[in-house]
């Protein structure tokens, strides 16, 4: 068997579970895990092989154990303790904003005075932000959407159809994930298409992320007419997976555009949205924008009349696990593993 280490010491605890998830039935992979604090307090998965780790730590914790690949779940600070992993460790990154891997050192100096000044002049001085794009340069790169790998970025297949029964709704219900932001979804494009509509009315809206300020005010008033449930509080996962299950069709507003470390990133382009992964792990039809670029055929492309769309799509049929069965998925991530080793 070969041995893996995997890192997640900054974000995107939700990546780190699936593969730990996966990886569980591996047959010709070990995996140690290492986690900050506040990523192992967001995994509900309990596993003898995760380790409490930092930025501090981990280059003394991977000399304890030879490892024949190690993964680096996010680079988006740490730079030097990375670069360092990458020069002693066959190693490979996951890549979520393609445009920030590859900004020059002047593009990432100027940017440090556009926002979050004293946080970002901490990552030059102290963390070694300049060395960003040597980091990713020094390491295969992985992505996580297909429609993104090429002969620089390598496809990492992670997300697998959980097998549930789907429970018959007394309403057709919509569920829209994700953070109520407008900066990443277009949260008045919903408001406004739910008001104009009377077909509206029968159908249950459920924004699936914590709502506050302007969006937050905005969902309450239009909820006096109309079903909309909101949060105002961080939603557990017990809670976000049972409202998944629930769901008939998403619908996932996804603004085209998005800035990372004040550097544009492109959803669909350079950026891939984690609302693909959710279609997938919960098998469910997904309404994105029209200028959505997708070869997936469960991501369907939003209608002039959306509100019929999602009663057509109701009762739409897709064979997710004939692609996306975890078998399948563990089987295609094993093939990927073995190829990076």
């Amino acid at each position: 068997m070969k041995n893996i280490a995997y890192i997640e010491i900054d974000t995107h605890a939700e990546i780190a579970s699936d593969f730990l998830d996966l990886m569980k039935d591996s047959k010709a992979f070990t995996v140690d895990y290492y986690f900050s604090e506040k990523i192992k307090n967001q995994i509900s998965q309990h596993d003898e092989n995760i380790w409490l780790s930092n930025n501090s730590m981990i280059l003394d914790q991977l000399k304890s154990k030879k490892y024949d690949l190690i993964i680096i779940g996010t680079v988006h600070r740490y730079f030097n303790t990375f670069l360092s992993i990458t020069k002693k460790y066959k190693t490979a990154v996951i890549v979520h904003n393609l445009n920030f891997s590859k900004a020059s050192k002047f593009d990432l100096i100027k940017n440090i005075f556009k926002e979050d000044l004293f946080y970002r002049l901490k990552l030059l001085w102290k963390e070694g932000l300049i060395n960003s794009s040597k980091v990713y340069q020094s390491a295969s790169q992985l992505v996580l959407d297909k429609s993104f790998s090429s002969s620089e970025y390598q496809f990492l297949p992670l997300f697998y159809t959980k097998e549930f029964r789907q429970n018959k709704n007394e309403k057709l219900t919509v569920v829209i994930p994700g953070g109520v932001s407008q900066k990443r979804r277009d949260y008045k494009h919903i408001l406004n298409t739910i008001q104009k509509s009377e077909s509206a009315e029968n159908i249950a809206f459920v924004f699936l992320g914590k709502a506050k300020g302007e969006e937050l005010e905005n969902i309450k008033k239009v909820s006096e007419k109309f079903d909309l449930k909101y949060f105002t509080e961080r939603i557990s996962q017990k809670d976000f997976e049972m409202w998944m299950k629930k769901a008939d069709v998403l619908w996932c507003p996804i603004q085209q555009e998005t800035e990372f470390f004040s550097q544009k990133e492109i959803y669909g382009t350079t950026k891939m949205t984690g609302n693909i992964g959710d279609a997938i792990k919960f098998g469910k039809m997904a309404v994105f924008p029209k200028n959505y670029a997708s070869n997936l055929n469960f991501i369907v492309q939003e209608k002039e009349d959306v509100i019929q769309q999602f009663y057509d799509l109701k009762d739409a049929n897709y064979d997710f696990q004939k692609e996306f069965s975890k078998k399948i998925v563990l089987r295609n991530l094993e093939n990927t593993l073995l190829k990076l080793i």
